[in-house]
C-alpha cells in the first residue's frame, strides 16, 4: 500500500477487513467503507466538512449516558431506525416501531391485570391485547414490556421528581396470550433537543414533536420479538413524527368507557379510555 491514491484507496481498505471470520460482521464492515468513500466522492466532502462530522459525532458522545443515547436519537431522525424496523417486518405480523432512547432493561415483573397509576395524574388508559401467532393461535410463552412517559411528557430517567422505573413493567401474558395493564394516556412531547441532534432540526426547521405513544416489546421463544409502539389517532402530532415511527396499523381508538365491574377492580371514581392491542408474532 505504497501507493495510495483516490481511486485505489476503497479498495485497499477493504482489504485490510478481509481476515474477519465473520461472514456476515466483514460483509457489513466492507460495504459502510465502500458507501462512506462513495459519500465523501459524490459529495466532495472538504476537510472543513468531514471535521463538522467528525466534532458532530464527538459531541454525540460527550452529550450521551447509559439514560440517554445521542447515537439512537440521531438514528431515529434520520429515519434509518424506522427503516431498520420496517425491513424486520414479516408478512402478517404485527408491524415494528422504533425502540427509542428510553427503553431500560429490567423493569418490574407484575401480574397481567396489573395497574402502574399509583401517583401519576393523567386519563386512565386500560391497555388489553392478546399475543397470537400469525395463524391466530394463542402464544402462552410470551412477555410483554411496556413503557411510557409521564403526564409531563418526561420519562423517569431524565425526571428525577419520579420514581425508578416509573410506568414501566414486564408482564407475562395469560395461557391464553392475553394481557391488560392500567396505566394513564401517554403526553406527546418534543426528542431532546439540546444536543448536536437538536442542532441538526434546527438548521433543518424541522419538528422535533413525538406524538403520544406506548412503547412495546413482545417476546416468545420460536417467534420474532416485536419492538412497536402505539399512537392515538386523535393526537394532534400524529401526522408529523420527528422519528419516523408512525404506522396506520399502530394508529389506535382511545375509545371512552365506564364499565362499572372495571371501574370497581382498579378503584376508578370516573371514565376511562380503552385500547385494544391484538399482537401477531411471525415465527423464528
Amino acid at each position: 500500500m505504497r501507493n495510495i491514491n483516490k481511486d485505489n484507496v476503497t479498495a485497499s481498505v477493504t482489504q485490510t477487513f478481509d481476515k474477519i471470520d465473520d461472514a456476515r460482521l466483514r460483509y457489513l464492515i466492507e460495504r459502510l467503507v465502500t458507501y462512506v468513500h462513495g459519500y465523501a466522492r459524490e459529495t466532495g466532502l472538504s476537510h472543513a466538512e468531514w471535521q463538522a462530522a467528525l466534532a458532530f459525532l464527538l459531541r454525540s458522545g460527550e452529550i450521551s449516558s447509559p439514560s440517554r443515547s445521542e447515537f439512537t436519537l440521531l438514528s431515529d431522525v434520520l429515519g434509518l431506525s424506522s427503516l431498520v424496523d420496517l425491513l424486520a417486518s414479516r408478512p402478517g405480523a404485527t408491524e415494528g416501531s422504533v425502540l427509542g432512547p428510553f427503553h431500560t432493561r429490567g423493569s418490574p415483573w407484575m401480574e397481567s391485570g396489573a395497574s402502574l397509576v399509583k401517583d401519576n395524574p393523567g386519563q386512565p388508559v386500560l391497555l388489553r391485547g392478546r399475543v397470537t401467532d400469525t395463524q391466530g393461535q394463542p402464544i402462552a410463552s410470551a412477555t410483554v414490556d411496556f413503557w411510557q412517559n409521564a403526564d409531563n411528557g418526561l420519562y423517569w430517567q431524565i425526571d428525577t421528581t419520579q420514581p425508578q422505573d416509573n410506568l414501566r413493567c414486564q408482564i407475562k401474558v395469560l395461557p391464553d396470550g392475553r394481557f391488560e395493564l392500567l396505566t394513564i394516556h401517554p403526553t406527546p412531547y418534543m426528542v431532546p433537543t439540546d444536543g448536536p441532534v437538536g442542532d441538526l432540526l434546527r438548521v433543518a426547521h424541522r419538528d422535533a414533536w413525538r406524538p403520544a405513544h406506548f412503547h412495546v416489546i413482545v417476546e416468545a421463544p420460536g417467534y420474532r420479538t416485536l419492538v412497536t409502539e402505539l399512537f392515538d389517532q386523535a393526537d394532534p402530532h400524529v401526522n408529523q413524527d420527528a422519528v419516523f415511527g408512525v404506522r396506520e396499523s399502530l394508529v389506535m381508538d382511545f375509545k371512552e368507557e365506564s364499565d362499572p365491574a372495571v371501574q370497581a377492580r382498579y378503584r376508578l371514581s370516573g371514565s376511562y379510555q380503552v385500547v385494544d392491542f391484538p399482537v401477531r408474532l411471525a415465527a423464528a
